[in-house]
């Protein structure tokens, strides 16, 4: 993977700030051309060192008012990579990571409200096959929530 330098991270501090800013303007503040700043961006999307963009949507905007972190304990963890496929086809599941410590597997979903959470961990999470036992966590209020910092003085 090539090497991200200094001007690639002042791009990246400007831009995870606000990812519509006009490249004219990340441009004029690291004092480069906007085609510099264009092809730099371009290169990181090709590196993957940016990944996505786009727009943040307020689940609750759209009824999801309730956010839900699910430890899942598997039968064996390597049957992770069979689980996998079915909470992508559970549409409120958001995230889903491989994890040490309690769980094998810790899911991040929405829900429209806590009958609609029943729903889900009864009805499809439980009965996905492998799952032995499920712990709810249900969020209250987020109190944080950002991208990992640019320091610009990490080479």
């Amino acid at each position: 993977m090539e090497k991200i330098d200094k001007l690639d991270r002042h791009i990246l501090s400007i831009i995870s700030k606000n990812a519509r800013i006009p490249f004219k303007d990340v441009a004029e503040e690291c004092g480069v051309s906007r085609a510099a700043i264009h092809q730099r961006v371009q290169r990181m999307m090709d590196m993957n060192v940016i990944t996505g963009s786009g727009y943040q949507i307020n689940p609750k905007s759209l009824g999801f008012n309730t956010c839900t972190y699910i430890g899942v304990k598997l039968e064996r963890g390597s049957m992770y990579k069979d689980v996998v496929p079915e909470f992508e086809k559970i549409l409120e599941v958001v995230e889903c990571h491989f994890t040490t410590g309690p769980y094998t597997m810790l899911i991040k979903l929405y829900a429209t409200d806590n009958e609609h959470l029943m729903e889900l961990l009864n009805s499809q999470i439980q009965e996905i096959p492998g799952v032995m036992a499920t712990e709810t966590l249900i969020s209250l209020r987020q109190s944080v929530k950002r991208e990992i910092p640019v320091f610009e003085s990490l080479e």
